[in-house]
């Protein structure tokens, strides 16, 4: 039948395992509002925190995982036999880190030029997280025609058909009907994704150097070149072009993907987790592959490169 779900048999060991461990909520038979969690078993999920102190205390890991040396390089970092270029990095960053990158996520790295789930909408949308803690509203100034070309004032294309600026709450009543006011902290919610140097075309599914951008930030680029050390042969040095920024709400999930757009897939991807602690699913070549879960902890950072590049991952869940 035309949208029905399709019989466990029938999906992939991957979506199976998306669906075992999607976080899913169901109403609360007392209360017309309230959700419920369906609870889900957890019992394999990889915990390699849980695996760092038993390692310290008694040297041994679980089997198929294993610590990798990495001299020089001052944290643990743990592999899985079978899935040769993925390491894990438990706790990399410190708490005060964790809170600086969660503000710089929140606060700058959504900043114009860079694009943003909100961009195409929107427009370029400058100082969303001062605005959301002013309580601020988006209304709309001025009105183009909708057949009509123009472009951004990065330059770049736009579907948008107005023009839009964060407003004190009380100006919206002297606006007229046609505005429409919504308020910062509700976009701020419906942020998605975030982009930083290199522009990332969602509708193209490239990158797009013809894009108006500034570079990563520095200190950025300086903590993706100490953590991806593990992952670069000797003597290398990472040099990070562009990054994406994922902002996850309850139940949100990014599902089984490649990140398969980068011209050099000899080099690694750098993954960074701040916020709630999630599940990180990673599968093989194949969907058809079981994939391995594990938790993802504020602070933790995952390497992906040679082999590892080539394998679906999901993360979010849980």
């Amino acid at each position: 039948m035309y949208g029905a779900e399709p019989a466990d048999s029938e999906r992939t060991a991957f979506r199976r395992a998306e669906k075992r461990y999607k976080l899913y909520k169901t109403p609360n038979p007392k209360s017309r509002k309230k959700l419920t969690h369906n609870p889900t078993d957890l019992s394999d999920v990889v915990d390699f925190h849980s695996i760092l102190e038993s390692f310290e205390r008694s040297g041994d890991a679980p089997p198929g995982v294993y610590r990798f040396q990495c001299p020089g390089f001052n944290r643990p970092v743990f592999c899985f036999a079978d899935r040769p270029g993925f390491y894990f990095i438990p706790s990399a960053l410190t708490v005060g880190e964790q809170c600086h990158w969660i503000r710089e996520s929140l606060a700058t790295f959504p900043q114009p030029p860079n694009r943003t789930s909100l961009t195409a909408v929107y427009g370029p949308i400058a100082d969303l997280f001062d605005a959301a803690q002013d309580q601020k509203i988006l209304i709309e100034t001025q009105s183009l025609p909708a057949d009509a070309e123009h472009e951004t004032s990065n330059g770049e294309n736009s579907l948008h058909t107005s023009e839009y600026i964060f407003s004190e709450a009380t100006d919206s009543a002297h606006r007229g009907e046609s505005c429409k006011p919504i308020a910062a902290s509700i976009l701020l919610r419906k942020l998605r994704w975030s982009t930083l140097g290199l522009q990332f075309d969602w509708s193209k599914r490239n990158y797009d150097a013809s894009l108006p951008h500034n570079k990563i930030p520095d200190a950025l680029c300086l903590l993706a070149k100490k953590m991806a050390v593990p992952a670069m042969s000797s003597g290398e040095e990472f040099q990070p072009e562009a990054a994406i920024v994922n902002y996850f709400g309850p139940s949100d999930m990014l599902g089984g993907h490649l990140d398969d757009m980068e011209a050099d897939w000899s080099k690694p991807i750098v993954s960074i987790s701040l916020g709630c602690k999630a599940i990180f699913l990673l599968g093989g070549k194949s969907r058809e592959d079981n994939p391995i879960a594990m938790f993802l902890h504020s602070g933790d950072i995952v390497l992906m490169a040679g082999q590892a590049r080539e394998c679906f991952h999901a993360s979010g869940l849980g």
